[in-house]
């Protein structure tokens, strides 16, 4: 793409939301889309009704591009949020159902992000949270790790708070 995205490959999406749709109910959820890059994840989760989704990016060129998409379809419970992601965890204080994060693979603080997140607060108590990495990260040893899947060269864990 040019500008440092590497959005989430159509195979490793539909295998997500096909989890989702047998596992957890996201209809009327608050979601959290931490990296959001292109906002395909976000755009996925409104189109399943979502109550409202959080993308926050640190790229103006997919931040712009992801409210003109969000403009161009009339949109109205996205909300797109220009900043980094370690900061604006450490800043809000509002609360979400499920949080889902695609940071760049080799972020070097994506080894401390399900800390960040699942400290934050921001995740519910039964909220869940999902992390999309490379297979050069295991976050099995995670007291809120409950499950992986992987579809080709993308990993996804999946924490839950709470039972």
């Amino acid at each position: 793409m040019g500008s440092g995205i590497r959005p989430t490959t159509d195979q490793a999406r539909e295998g997500l939301f096909n989890i989702l749709q047998h596992r957890w109910v996201i209809e009327d959820t608050r979601v959290l889309d931490l990296f959001a890059g292109s906002g395909a994840v976000s755009l996925e989760f409104i189109s399943r009704n979502c109550t409202e989704v959080v993308a926050v990016e640190q790229s103006p060129k997919a931040v712009k591009m992801l409210r003109q998409t969000s403009l161009d379809w009339g949109i109205d419970n996205l909300h797109i949020l220009q900043k980094d992601v370690f900061l604006y965890l450490r800043q809000v204080q509002d609360q979400f159902d499920l949080i889902f994060a695609d940071p760049p693979f080799d972020h070097p603080r994506l080894p401390e992000l399900p800390a960040e997140v699942l400290n934050s607060g921001l995740l519910k108590e039964d909220g869940l949270f999902i992390l999309e990495h490379s297979k050069s990260h295991s976050f099995e040893d995670h007291p809120f790790f409950r499950d992986g899947r992987r579809y080709g060269h993308v990993h996804f864990s999946f924490f839950l708070k709470g039972d």
